[in-house]
């Protein structure tokens, strides 16, 4: 399981890690099981790691006070989950995260990660270009948000991330693109129709 990890960085870093310094980040560390529909972190809890998916679905998600959930994030294998806000500022979180399959993870404390930039530079390069995917992820999904319909967003998840449509229910789905589920439904029946 951990040469996913460092197949992982490597590719991000555009670098192989020595065996040394892989030994580094993986005593940085630890392994996570959790079952489906268990809390990673809960809403008003300190973000205390950071999450690297091994295996399975996870989904990062807030509750108003009518009980309606927001997807902000989903997640599936080598991708990261975490509260960046609390992790980084230890404040606590506005965000629940959940397995929403059986997931194995990786987690990281912030003392540790903090560690890792200092003793691993393919971590620093990872990290650097990591952190400008997501810049640039998060400007597009807010552009679709606002300047895009329903089915302009449902047609550019189904381009760019399909996975997500085969792994999580058609309701996160419709939460996570800021749709109904009816609309959803509409959307895709009417793309069965053409």
């Amino acid at each position: 399981m951990s040469e996913v990890l460092r197949s992982y960085i490597d590719t991000y870093a555009s670098t192989t890690l020595t065996d040394a310094e892989f030994e580094i980040v993986l005593k940085a560390f630890t392994f996570k099981r959790l079952r489906r529909k268990q809390y990673l972190l809960q809403e008003g809890d300190v973000c205390k790691f950071y999450g690297f998916i091994l295996k399975g679905a996870m989904r990062q998600y807030s509750v108003d006070v009518k009980g309606t959930e927001y997807v902000i994030n989903l997640g599936l294998e080598e991708s990261w989950v975490g509260d960046r806000e609390s992790f980084f500022m230890l404040t606590a979180s506005r965000y629940n995260i959940d397995a929403w399959e059986d997931t194995d993870l990786l987690l990281i404390t912030n003392e540790d990660f903090q560690r890792l930039l200092e003793t691993v530079p393919a971590v620093v390069t990872m990290v650097r270009i990591i952190d400008q995917r997501y810049h640039i992820a998060t400007q597009r999904r807010l552009h679709s948000s606002i300047a895009y319909t329903a089915r302009e967003r449902y047609e550019e998840l189904v381009n760019t991330e399909p996975e997500l449509i085969q792994r999580f229910p058609q309701q996160m789905i419709a939460s996570y693109l800021g749709i109904s589920p009816e609309t959803l439904s509409r959307i895709r029946r009417q793309s069965i129709e053409r």
